[in-house]
């Protein structure tokens, strides 16, 4: 017995292939495609609508579901809109360089340790550095968000450092704004 969760309406200049478990988004800025291996949740499309039902009426098969419905969600707005992360460079002593190089931004200076740093750029995601601003933007919420996540961790401090004195990093000051600028 299938129970109907969720209906996403798709909308108006984005067409949406559904294929089995796989979802292909096409929009105005490109294109994004996911395999959902999710148990108990089946993925239809019919008219203009996706249809997300359960298997069954259990917890898991519901959670499963609505974990579904937000990736679809979120690719929907992204081919769009933009997601785009605001960044911010602080230091007190020691200014921090940043330079882009290919799919890694090198982090220079940092406390003034001589070995560069470096952070993964993912596949999708583009970097914009401007002074002490880092602009992350993607269609892809979650190579947006993961790019941004491995720049804030590249200059995390270890347990040796008193973060109440050092405050020197990349942190995240804006999350996920979608398409504003």
């Amino acid at each position: 017995m299938q129970r109907l969760v969720r209906e996403i309406e798709i909308p108006e200049g984005v067409s949406v292939d559904v294929d089995g478990m796989t979802v292909t988004v096409t929009g105005p800025l490109g294109t994004l495609k996911r395999s959902f291996n999710n148990p108990g949740v089946v993925i239809e499309k019919q008219d203009n609508k996706i249809i997300i039902r359960t298997l069954d009426h259990k917890r898991k098969a519901k959670a499963n579901a609505g974990t579904v419905e937000a990736h679809i969600r979120n690719m929907l707005k992204g081919v769009q809109k933009e997601w785009v992360y605001k960044l911010r460079v602080v230091y007190s002593h020691f200014p921090i360089k940043l330079a882009l190089k290919g799919d890694v931004v090198e982090i220079l200076n940092f406390l003034g340790a001589k070995t560069p740093r470096y952070a993964k750029v993912m596949p999708g995601a583009k970097v914009e550095i401007k002074g002490q601003d880092i602009i992350v933007r993607s269609i892809n919420k979650e190579a947006a968000g993961q790019t941004a996540a491995n720049l804030e961790l590249a200059t995390k401090l270890g347990p040796e450092f008193d973060p109440r004195k050092f405050q020197d990093g990349i942190y995240i000051v804006e999350k996920a704004v979608w398409g504003e600028e």
